[in-house]
This record gives structure tokens, sequence and C-alpha cells, in this order.
């Protein structure tokens, strides 16, 4: 039985309305857990939040959202950082760990459209909104035609672009977990497949980051720790990290328990993509152990070309 030694946390979070309702999840969830503990929230303001003109890898990439909550955790200001997990790096945070991996939300993607089209009834030449370079390089692989545009900004500001009668964007892509957590799901034209639209490594699940020196915090975090979510989570991430880390280009990776198989059987599919969508990679495989899986696939992706688009 795990014993709370603990009675407060304070919990570090970007400003959005995404980010802070994540956190309140994190944080009605561990004082369900231990009613006798306190939780309280402290805001920060990433260097991702305040550049929002240029694509992230334009600007340094992943991190941009989480070196300010880092440093937090590090100088002891806070005590947990919980972000979206496909936003952490995958290089390790020195002195930091993964102290726990909330229960997944829909890992899809969805196209957000202000006439309700779909991908497949978009106008020729439509007009779509993302700034990922997954998104883009898949979405013109089934939709050459399409012009793909810039989009920065929170879940919520880029919803209401999409549905401007300003009709800057014909449609945007976005993560569903954030749409349906913020409440937006009758916004949504179409869920896309995974067969159309492979997922970034770690979408949605959620990410609890402690000091991992903190033996008292890491025990608390215990009973929001879902351990299928961490495993598929480890193994996408696997396959990224075996295709060089935090490369630009557009990676893809979903993984889940095996349907019809053993419990303890992973399924991963793994994608690498040429930005403009015209080459394209897809491993796929069952394992047991979710980072050797990862690997594999990675170094199979590597033999039939991934290196070169990796360039």
């Amino acid at each position: 039985m795990i014993t709370a030694k603990r009675t407060t946390l304070t919990i570090g979070t970007r400003g959005s309305t995404l980010a802070r309702w994540q956190t309140d999840w994190v944080s009605a969830r561990l004082t369900a857990a231990w009613p006798d503990l306190a939780c309280s929230i402290k805001l920060f303001q990433t260097s991702g939040d305040k550049i929002l003109d240029k694509p992230l890898p334009e600007i340094g990439g992943k991190g941009l959202f989480t070196e300010e909550l880092e440093d937090a955790l590090r100088s002891g200001e806070i005590d947990l950082a919980v972000h979206s997990l496909k936003d952490l790096p995958i290089e390790p945070a020195p002195g930091l760990m993964l102290g726990a991996i909330g229960e997944r939300e829909d890992a899809r993607d969805v196209l957000i459209s202000r006439q309700h089209h779909t991908l497949a009834n978009l106008p020729q030449g439509a007009r779509v909104g993302t700034s990922s370079l997954r998104r883009a390089a898949q979405l013109l692989a089934t939709r050459p035609d399409l012009q793909i545009l810039p989009l920065r900004g929170n879940v919520d500001t880029r919803i209401r672009k999409a549905l401007s009668g300003a009709g800057e964007y014909d449609a945007i892509v976005l993560a569903a977990a954030g749409v349906l957590r913020l409440g937006f799901s009758s916004s949504i034209a179409e869920y896309l497949s995974f067969a159309v639209m492979l997922p970034a490594p770690g979408q949605g699940a959620l990410a609890v980051q402690c000091r991992a020196t903190d033996e008292a915090t890491r025990a608390l975090l215990q009973p929001i720790d879902h351990a299928p979510t961490r495993s598929a989570i480890t193994a996408e991430r696997a396959f990224l990290e075996g295709l060089g880390g935090g490369c630009s280009a557009p990676v893809a990776a979903y993984a889940q328990a095996a349907v019809g198989g053993q419990q303890s059987m992973i399924s991963l599919t793994g994608l690498v993509a040429s930005t403009d969508g015209q080459h394209v990679i897809r491993v796929s495989n069952l394992g047991v152990d979710s980072s050797a899986l990862g690997n594999e696939l990675a170094q199979q992706a590597l033999v039939q070309g991934a290196r070169e688009l990796l360039a």
C-alpha cells in the first residue's frame, strides 16, 4: 500500500486554456486519491507561447514549451510540471523523470471546417491550416492539391480562426484530444483515420514530470499513472528516438495493445514522410518490449529510405 508522506504540491503549467484543463485534471485525480493533499497551481509563459508567428522547427522545436517549467522543477519552485506528452523532447531532462502518464484521450487528428467539409470533399486547392510538418505531409499525400497555410496559437484561438467568416482557412487540422477536452466536439467535421493521418508520438496523453530524487512525490503520482498508456507511449517515443530523436522531418507513430492478442503484446505503426507528402514510409509490427519494438521499426524505416528523408 502506498503511503503519502507530504500534504502539499505545487504544480506548474502553461497558461493556455488546454494546459489549465490538463493541470486541473491531474490535480483533481491526485486529491481524489489523496484526500488530505492540497494542490496549488503556478502559471508559466514559455518561449513557445511567446513566439507565435513562426513554425516550431524554425525557432527551436518542442523544448520551447517545456524549458521554463523544467527549470522551475529543478530549482524547487514547483513540485510537478504538466505537459501534453507530444510536446516533451525525446532527450532525457537532467534530474527529472516522467512520474506519471495519464490515461490517453483519443489520439486521432480531426478536421475542422466552417462548411463542415470532410478531407475528401474539400474544394480543389482548399486552404488548410497547420504548422505541423507531420500533418502537412500526410494531408498532401492524400490531397496534393491542398494549400497548406501556417497556423499557430491556442486550440480555442485556432478553432475561432477556422470558423471565422473572414475565410482565411477552408479547414484546419488539430489533435482530437485538445478539441474534446475543451468541449468543441460539435466543431469537428471529420475524425481522420490512422490510415490517413498517423498521430505524433505521445499525442493525446498527459505527462507529469517530477524530480527524479523526490520519492515522496513519485509515490503520490502512482495512482494516476496509466500503465497501458505508458507502454504505448514508450514504443512511440522509442521509434522517434531510433530515427535520431528530435528530428524536424515529418514523423508519426501510434501504438496500442494488440487487438485479439496477448495482453502484453503491443502493436506499433510508425511513419516517416517527405515534407511534400510524395514519399511516405510506413512500418508496423507487434512486440512485447515497447522500447525494443520502437527501435526495431525505426531501423526498418531507415533501411527503407527514411535516412534520406530525415536528412
